[in-house]
């Protein structure tokens, strides 16, 4: 009887550890979801771009205004700031609009945040002189990496404003994609369901030519390997090189 219950213990964990994880719609792991931008989407706005991840849906608008924060009075250097919102019918249950209760969330002053201090990378501040760039985010759909698609759409909306007022002001473009281990694999540009059963979660946001802006990197379930975080840069690299040439050709538009 004991050599049964070891028998089918090695047969169960042989089955467990066996598993290989498949993506929706055949999508390999070192994939993005299909990806698009729209340019000038907003005909009121300095710059805009409607970028689609798969069913994840933002509008990214950038406006220069004359004149900056207290803090940068009298230096005769520019400024960047980023709202980041999410529209009730975004998720598959109603959210609440934040300005009902009168308050932001954590999470979307996080993100905001992130937007602003990643595309402040893009922006020679001195060329701009000083002026306030206004980003805004507004998420249609939700479905997984809506922080990294703002990045990168909101960079396309961001050199369109800059192209009227400062072209010099642009210094290159920076895009974000999120990693994540699922099922002890890496994979690359992770949806809402995909996200859910991540063992960590990894945003990498990264200027053309430069490097690296920022990593974000969280162990959902159990801590993540020094191999699995190289081999997740390694992917979000290759992500993000082709997300810059997406926002390139968008300078056609």
């Amino acid at each position: 009887m004991q050599s049964y219950n070891f028998l089918w213990h090695v047969i169960v964990l042989g089955l467990t550890n066996s598993r290989v994880y498949k993506r929706t719609k055949g999508r390999g792991h070192d994939e993005l979801r299909p990806i698009s931008i729209e340019t000038n989407f907003v005909s009121n706005s300095g710059g805009s771009a409607l970028i689609t991840c798969g069913s994840t849906m933002l509008l990214c608008t950038a406006n220069v205004d004359s004149g900056v924060p207290q803090f940068r009075r009298d230096t005769g250097l520019g400024w960047l700031t980023a709202e980041y919102g999410m529209l009730p019918g975004a998720t598959h249950t109603r959210t609440p609009r934040e300005a009902a209760s009168g308050r932001q969330g954590g999470r979307t002053m996080e993100i905001q945040r992130l937007i602003g201090r990643s595309l402040r990378q893009a922006v020679d501040f001195k060329k701009l002189g000083e002026s306030t760039v206004q980003i805004d985010c507004d998420v249609l759909q939700a479905d997984g990496g809506t922080r990294t698609a703002a990045i990168t759409g909101s960079c396309v909306a961001l050199y369109h404003a800059l192209r009227q007022v400062s072209p010099d002001a642009f210094l290159g473009w920076v895009a974000a994609v999120s990693v994540g281990e699922v099922w002890n694999e890496v994979l690359l540009d992770m949806d809402y369901s995909e996200d859910g059963q991540a063992d960590s979660d990894v945003n990498v946001v990264m200027m053309q030519d430069r490097g690296i802006v920022e990593i974000q990197g969280t162990a959902e379930r159990k801590p993540l390997a020094h191999s699995k975080l190289q081999a997740a840069l390694e992917l979000a690299e290759q992500g993000i090189t082709q997300l810059f040439e997406l926002q390139e050709s968008s300078t056609t538009t």
